[in-house]
């Protein structure tokens, strides 16, 4: 794959999860029985940094749990006709709250679909709302993110490749063209 362009360097990150965490506060009317689930492995990250800003706004701090996708997704094809699915703990009280399922990259929109079908199984909560760094369009179901902190309309050759300080070492969205 060819590097084609640098979307988001560092500070760009910072930034975009500054706003996503501003309006997450705005559009919830604060963040009482807010709590953030990552989707594993880069959601869980920009889940825990969007609570850290949300803190130094609020003085709160939001509940933050990670929720493992894997045995919930619909391409699973080798497992047999019922995939047995493991009880899943994502970490926090999904229950009667205001869930927020963070993402790197809102593709397909299957990861989330899986993620909403992986929290329900744990317990019912008012509302589930999504907030992803980079939706680059082509959805297959009919999901759309509530938090977005950038919009990059892409084609089916180009790749979105998100660097995620704590797993990456460094922070930078770049597209690639195959």
């Amino acid at each position: 794959m060819n590097l084609k362009a640098i979307l988001l360097d560092e500070e760009a990150i910072r930034r975009s999860l500054v706003r996503i965490s501003h309006e997450i506060i705005e559009k919830n009317k604060g963040v009482d029985e807010v709590v953030l689930v990552g989707i594993k492995r880069r959601g869980f990250p920009l889940a825990q940094r969007i609570a850290e800003q949300i803190k130094k706004i609020e003085g709160i701090e939001v509940p933050v749990g990670s929720v493992d996708i894997t045995l919930y997704r619909d391409d699973l094809t080798d497992i047999g006709d019922k995939p047995t699915v493991k009880e899943s703990d994502i970490g926090v009280a999904v229950k009667d709250k205001k869930v927020i399922i963070v993402d790197d990259v809102l593709y397909t929109c299957r990861t989330v679909r899986a993620a909403i079908e992986a929290i329900m199984d744990v317990g019912r909560p008012t509302n589930i709302q999504l907030a992803v760094l980079i939706d680059r369009g082509h959805k297959e179901l009919p999901i759309r993110a509530d938090f977005v902190g950038k919009n990059v309309p892409t084609s089916k050759s180009e790749n979105i490749g998100v660097e995620i300080l704590e797993i990456d070492g460094i922070d930078s969205v770049k597209i690639y063209e195959r």
